[in-house]
């Protein structure tokens, strides 16, 4: 294969399928402007299964290749998440370690806004930590980085790791990772960082209610009203309510 060649190709298929008046509509789902062709999430995968349906020979080092060649040339929305689709299917056992480098680099450098944040790990990350439960831990780092997308991908990424069927085993996140990385993000200044944490505390929850619990009683004060509310979301309702007079509390 051709990367450069591919990339074209793969980049030419999806402008076909461009939808001004479906460009218009996503607006209402972000905050500022996303410069986009229009064209749906399933429409962008499909163009990439397709595109691989009588390539299966193609390494997946080579499908790497040409994910990066795709977000290097990448000016609207969808053709960052075509770069992603392009390694879908090879996420969880087709590459190693350098796959979760690659993840944090186009975090840090590709990804604008919170849908291309999250389509990454929940397409990419999901599936490699599947097949790489002892790289989790490496996400924790992303914290401090200086992309709001990869400190919101520290808890994107592992939401389907609180408690996880993997194999014959069932893998748990410990709480200390979640409430360390909430502690740390929950002030930040990029309100979708502070939602991420409110998603990751809403999924602690169902399995570590008491403990969820105990950390919003000591932290309440110090976290936004809607992070607050998305992780009280799914509790049991008496002990939702009673949580939800401490949240009045809660600083924005």
């Amino acid at each position: 294969m051709e990367v450069a060649a591919a990339a074209g190709e793969l980049l030419k298929t999806l402008a076909t399928r461009a939808d001004p008046d479906f460009a218009a509509g996503m607006q209402r789902y972000f905050p500022h402007e996303v410069r986009a062709l229009g064209v749906s999430n399933a429409a962008v995968t499909a163009i990439a299964y397709d595109y691989f349906r009588d390539r299966r020979d193609v390494p997946p080092a080579v499908r790497l290749l040409l994910a990066e060649e795709v977000l290097a040339r990448a000016e609207h929305h969808e053709e960052v998440l075509l770069g992603f689709a392009v390694i879908h299917k090879v996420a969880r056992t087709g590459l190693g370690d350098e796959l979760l480098d690659r993840c944090e680099h186009w975090l840090e450098t590709y990804v604008s806004n919170w849908a291309q944040c999250d389509d990454l790990c929940l397409k990419l990350l999901y599936p490699f930590f599947l097949g790489h439960l002892g790289q989790i831990p490496q996400t924790r780092r992303w914290v401090e980085s200086a992309s709001p997308w990869a400190r919101r991908a520290a808890n994107v990424a592992v939401v389907k790791f609180v408690r996880r069927q993997v194999g014959r085993s069932v893998f748990e996140l410990p709480t200390a990772h979640v409430f360390d990385n909430c502690v740390r993000l929950m002030r930040d200044d990029e309100v979708y960082v502070q939602k991420g944490c409110g998603w990751l505390l809403k999924v602690t929850a169902e399995v570590h209610p008491a403990e969820v619990a105990g950390f919003l009683r000591t932290w309440h004060t110090e976290m936004s009203r809607d992070t607050f509310r998305y992780a009280v979301e799914k509790m049991e309702p008496q002990l939702r309510r009673s949580l939800m007079a401490l949240g009045q509390g809660a600083t924005r």
